[in-house]
C-alpha cells in the first residue's frame, strides 16, 4: 500500500506555514454524529508514518495502530463532532462546518494557528457561507477570520495531512460508536450505516435518539 505523499501539503506550508488536513467522516451515516479530524503540518515535519492513507483504505487494526504515530508526526490535532440533532436542524453541510469549526477551536486554544486548509473533496463545506439562509448557531471561526481553502480530490489517501486526519476521525467515530447504549442496532458493527442488518433493526426497534430523524429511514415506525 503507498504510503500518502507530502508534496501538496509542503506547497502550502511555504505559502502560509502551518497547514490544517482536514477531513471528515460519517457524513452518510443514518445515526451518530457526524466527525471531522484536523492534523497540522508544517515544511519541517518528520517522515510520513509508513502505511498511512485514506482510512477506509485501512483494516481497523491498521487504523488504530497508526493513532499514535499520527499524533507524535502532527504539530497538533482533534476531532469535533456535531450531534445528530444538530445534523437535524441545521442540516448536514452546516453539521460538518460546526464540527470542523469545533476541532479547528481546538487547536487554537493550544497555541495552533494554521495558515491554510487542505480539504478532501471538491466542495467546501468549512468556509462560511455568503448568504443568510446558510449560516447556523455555532462558533465563530476561531481565529477571527476565514482561513484559505485549498481543495483536493481524494487529498484523503494522496496527501499526508488529510490522511492522517482522516484516520484519527475514523477511529474516534468508530470508538464511540462501539461504546452508545444498544438495544440491537449493532452500532458496534455498522457504526450508523445503513446496512442490511441495521435496517431491520430499525423496523423491530424504531428509531433511536441516536438516529437522524430528518433522514429517509427504512422505516416510518418512530419509538
Amino acid at each position: 500500500m503507498t504510503t500518502a505523499s507530502r508534496d501538496l501539503e509542503v506547497s502550502l506550508a511555504r505559502r502560509w506555514g502551518i497547514v490544517a488536513g482536514m477531513d471528515e467522516v460519517g457524513r452518510g451515516a443514518l445515526a451518530g454524529p457526524v466527525a471531522v479530524g484536523v492534523a497540522l503540518v508544517s515544511v519541517e515535519a518528520e517522515p510520513v508514518p509508513e502505511g498511512l492513507t485514506d482510512s477506509k483504505a485501512l483494516t481497523p487494526r491498521r487504523r488504530e495502530a497508526l493513532v499514535e504515530p499520527v499524533r507524535s508526526w502532527a504539530l497538533g490535532s482533534s476531532v469535533g463532532y456535531a450531534s445528530p440533532r444538530e445534523i437535524d436542524q441545521w442540516g448536514i453541510i452546516a453539521a460538518l462546518r460546526l464540527a470542523g469549526r469545533r476541532a479547528l477551536a481546538d487547536v487554537a486554544g493550544r497555541g495552533l494557528v494554521p495558515g491554510g486548509v487542505l480539504l478532501d473533496g471538491s466542495h467546501d463545506w468549512l468556509s462560511a457561507p455568503d448568504d443568510l439562509f446558510g449560516a447556523f448557531g455555532g462558533p465563530e471561526d476561531p481565529f477571527g477570520r476565514e482561513l484559505p481553502v485549498h481543495m483536493q480530490v481524494k487529498a484523503d489517501a494522496s496527501c499526508a495531512a488529510v490522511a492522517a486526519a482522516s484516520v484519527l476521525a475514523k477511529v474516534a467515530r468508530d470508538r464511540l460508536m462501539q461504546d452508545l447504549d444498544d438495544p440491537g442496532y449493532g452500532w458496534a458493527s455498522n457504526k450508523g450505516y445503513g446496512s442490511a442488518a441495521h435496517a431491520r433493526a430499525i423496523v423491530e426497534l424504531g428509531v433511536s435518539d441516536h438516529h437522524r430523524r430528518s433522514w429517509k429511514m427504512p422505516t416510518q415506525a418512530t419509538k
